[in-house]
């Protein structure tokens, strides 16, 4: 099909994916019978959506696929870039978004009057959970003409799980969600301060260590010489009292030596007294 026939094609289709599942059939084939023959060929050709399919493309409608986009662009590049810290952080996010948008959906069917059943519900949520982790199926729900729910196979969206032309390349992410280099660049930014954050505080925890050392260290100097001084002190009493006992000890010597003197003159005068006495 040319070009301009597949932009025909996708004008009606989401025009036809617009309206309740049960009132496709009859709109299809009434567009069909006005439109040319190629393209009543191919209008004809688009099969009715499921109900989850058909309750994903009105909350695409409703504007709240933004939400999955930015999620979506988030965990990319933190699978690109294998920040296992920023996907756990992402898990719980991607999981309570993934079921506020299927709820949100099934509410948007419920105004049109469609009631949506638990496993159509889990269907919703399949979609939303492929949209965010596979690129092909972002591009195949961003077009709000599925025909039939996604999942996260790995596989993306094949051609029969749209009405119309499926995308063959990524359209642009909305403009909430930063280019991925400067995403990238942003990323790189915080780290280095989180990391020149750590650095300053760890700087100022050993800076605060060495000081508490030095504070001690300098009063068990001021201790010590506190001490040194009383020692000063008791030395200079104790040399005092040494030369003190020295000058004693030698004023004693000298009078020791003299009383010896004394006594041996004295007993030498007695001996001659005693040989005197004995001779008359």
């Amino acid at each position: 099909m040319s070009p301009d026939r597949r932009s025909d094609l996708d004008d009606v289709a989401a025009e036809l994916y617009a309206l309740r599942p049960d009132q496709f059939t009859a709109q299809r084939n009434a567009r069909a019978q006005t439109a040319p023959p190629a393209l009543a060929r191919a209008i004809r050709g688009l099969r009715k959506p499921s109900v989850a399919a058909w309750a994903v493309n009105l909350l695409v409608r409703d504007g709240q696929l933004d939400q999955v986009l930015t999620l979506a662009v988030a965990l990319r590049e933190a699978q690109d870039d294998l920040d296992a810290a920023e996907l756990a952080s992402l898990a719980p996010q991607r999981r309570t978004l993934v079921a506020t948008l299927a709820r949100s959906a099934a509410d948007l069917a419920a105004q049109q009057g469609v009631a949506v059943s638990p496993g159509a519900l889990a269907d919703i949520e399949k979609t939303i959970n492929a949209a965010v982790v596979d690129a092909a199926a972002t591009d195949a729900v961003r077009t709000a003409r599925l025909v039939k729910a996604l999942e996260a196979d790995g596989f993306g969206a094949s051609a029969d799980s749209v009405g119309g032309s499926l995308p063959g390349n990524h359209p642009p992410v909305p403009s909430a969600v930063d280019d991925l280099a400067e995403r990238r660049a942003r990323k790189a930014a915080e780290k280095a301060s989180r990391d020149a954050d750590r650095l300053a505080n760890e700087a100022s925890r050993t800076l605060g260590q060495i000081d508490a050392r030095r504070a001690k260290v300098q009063q068990r100097a001021a201790h010590v010489h506190e001490r040194m001084d009383d020692l000063r002190e008791d030395l200079a009493k104790l040399e005092a009292e040494a030369a003190g006992i020295a000058s004693t000890l030698d004023a004693l010597e000298h009078e020791y030596a003299a009383a010896a003197e004394s006594s041996r003159t004295l007993k030498r005068n007695a001996e001659r007294a005693h040989a005197s006495a004995d001779n008359l």
